[in-house]
């Protein structure tokens, strides 16, 4: 007799918070406090539009072209954004991920990057996925070089955090002071133009509004006393905010700008990123991770009171 199919779908519980995380590309597929939605959740039916919840490693966003040099060496990527020509999040958001530990309120899950076209070099992944009674939801990122040569590495994670209805109705509380400016195929142009003054300023709490955003922002401006930077998304009576430890430099947001689709500005991709756009291509911000060599980034999701911002 066959044994059973194993669900891809992994239940995680701790006092009014729950998830349930996938398999399939150590995906964030929902996440509640008191049944009451924190992200937008992935549809099992379909699975994650957009990059709903997934994991990006070993690069978030994009690379030009999919090419880069590293060590002196050319690489090609695959081009998985056909429509504008680049390489896109990564290489273990399609995968099958693996248990590695398990208990009601965590699990990790575990990927091995081996020689992938473009990519060489020998990585083990890890994403551990924590609940707290209290402090919700927090995220460890782990990449473990296995190679003997130096690999260059970034990650970031793409959940989209609701509060109800639609972004324009929110208020923002976004904590950098410049931006990145990109061209028509969204690489960036090499400038980092001040927020101040622009309706990209959401270092005091603002209603979003009709503003458009698919924006790296950086040079954060409040950390608290751990290191963590805080993005808030805030309706009349329910709020949620993402923090990102120090190792993540950058946040992309994203306000799903695309009439006509489900998830049309229902709600707002938050992004902790190590790197920026196309970094492997500019080598900002890359990290280079040496052989046998450990690299964690952790940041959390939670409830949180309303903010009071301006409009």
């Amino acid at each position: 007799m066959s044994a059973p199919p194993v669900s891809p779908f992994l239940g995680l519980t701790a006092g009014p918070y729950s998830a349930f995380v996938s398999r399939a590309g150590a995906t964030l597929c929902s996440l509640t406090r008191e049944g009451v939605d924190l992200v937008l959740p992935v549809d099992p039916a379909v699975g994650p539009v957009m990059s709903q919840g997934e994991v990006l490693v070993p690069w978030p966003n994009r690379v030009d072209g999919g090419r880069y040099f590293f060590g002196g060496v050319e690489h090609q990527l695959e081009v998985t954004e056909p429509g504008r020509g680049n390489a896109i999040h990564g290489l273990a958001r399609h995968r099958e991920w693996t248990v590695r530990a398990r208990d009601e309120r965590s699990v990790g899950l575990g990927c091995r990057l081996a020689g992938a076209p473009g990519y060489p070099w020998d990585l083990d992944l890890e994403v551990t996925y924590t609940l707290d009674a209290d402090a919700g939801l927090r995220v460890a990122v782990t990449a473990v070089n296995l190679g003997a040569e130096p690999a260059p590495y970034g990650n970031g994670t793409h959940s989209f955090l609701t509060v109800g209805g639609a972004v324009d109705d929110t208020t923002l509380h976004l904590p950098a002071a410049t931006h990145l400016a990109v061209d028509d195929r969204m690489i960036p142009t090499g400038d980092a133009p001040p927020v101040a003054n622009t309706e990209l300023d959401f270092r005091a709490p603002r209603r979003v509004g009709s503003t458009v955003l698919d924006t790296a922002f950086t040079t954060v401006t409040e950390r608290d006393d751990e290191g963590r930077a805080w993005v808030t998304l805030s309706g009349e009576d329910r709020a949620v905010a993402l923090w990102a430890d120090a190792t993540y430099g950058w946040i992309q947001a994203f306000s799903a700008e695309r009439p006509g689709h489900p998830l049309h500005r229902r709600g707002l991709a938050v992004e902790p990123m190590t790197c920026p756009p196309n970094a492997f291509a500019s080598g900002t911000d890359v990290i280079t991770l040496g052989a046998g060599e450990t690299t964690t980034s952790t940041h959390g999701i939670r409830a949180v009171a309303p903010l009071r911002g301006r409009d």
